[in-house]
């Protein structure tokens, strides 16, 4: 199987999970698209659910594919959210947000019951910290917010560049209005004790380490689907 042909089998499985007259967060990036095809094609033959949609962009594809959304005041308890990762690890520790969407996709997903992501082999790690952490900031005072989290990880003994992310010639800007410092730390050995130090820091709207929020990771590969759950 390809890379897309491993989205799609591991969004098949995610939509087994899915329940008539469900309450779904429905997440964002390319493997949560493949579910989102995948689960327009249930309501088309008469599955009624409604979503909640991480994104402004997964939310012009649902409208275009026919399935029903609401917002999250609407809807502020939600059964089960299904999303993918830019990285998971064997505690289904993850890093999201590389889609620059992760503020709403926590929001979305500590709403929910239950969390499950999908995702290729590819993202799966021993240690997270490969993929570049996604820390999404205030804009004003970005420079003194770059600065506070440098110093954080550097007394965790985390070093890399810290960098805002670009997009367009321009600054990335999210949904929300905020920016995104993107951590090229390589390694976090203490996921832990990041999160809670950046979530400190003044200006630091979120970060993209989602802990203790997942509790099933369908993982697609070469030999196959697998679900994980927590040290399995």
């Amino acid at each position: 199987m390809d890379a897309r042909e491993m989205k799609i089998e591991a969004a098949a499985v995610a939509l087994s999970y899915v329940e008539n007259g469900m309450r779904l967060g429905i997440g964002t990036g390319s493997t949560a698209e493949e579910f989102v095809r995948l689960l327009a094609e249930r309501v088309a033959d008469g599955l009624s659910v409604v979503g909640v949609p991480t994104s402004e962009r997964t939310a012009r594809l649902c409208v275009e594919l026919g399935v029903p959304l609401m917002s999250l005041d609407e809807l502020p308890e939600l059964d089960l959210t299904i999303d993918g990762a830019d990285e998971v690890d064997s505690k289904l520790r993850l890093i999201k947000g590389g889609g620059g969407a992760l503020l709403r996709e926590k929001i979305v997903a500590s709403a929910s019951s239950r969390m499950i992501v999908i995702a290729d082999e590819s993202k799966v790690v021993e240690t997270l910290g490969a993929f570049k952490l996604p820390i999404e900031v205030n804009p004003f005072g970005i420079v003194t917010t770059r600065l506070a989290v440098e110093r954080t990880a550097a007394r965790l003994g985390l070093t890399g560049a810290i960098e805002p992310r670009r997009s367009g010639g321009g600054i990335f800007t999210t949904d929300g209005g905020h920016h995104i410092l993107d951590a090229s730390f390589g390694r976090i050995p203490d996921a832990e004790a990041l999160a809670t130090a950046l979530n400190a820091i003044p200006g630091v709207v979120e970060q993209g380490l989602f802990i203790n929020m997942a509790s099933i990771a369908i993982i697609a590969g070469a030999a196959g689907v697998r679900t994980l759950k927590a040290d399995s």
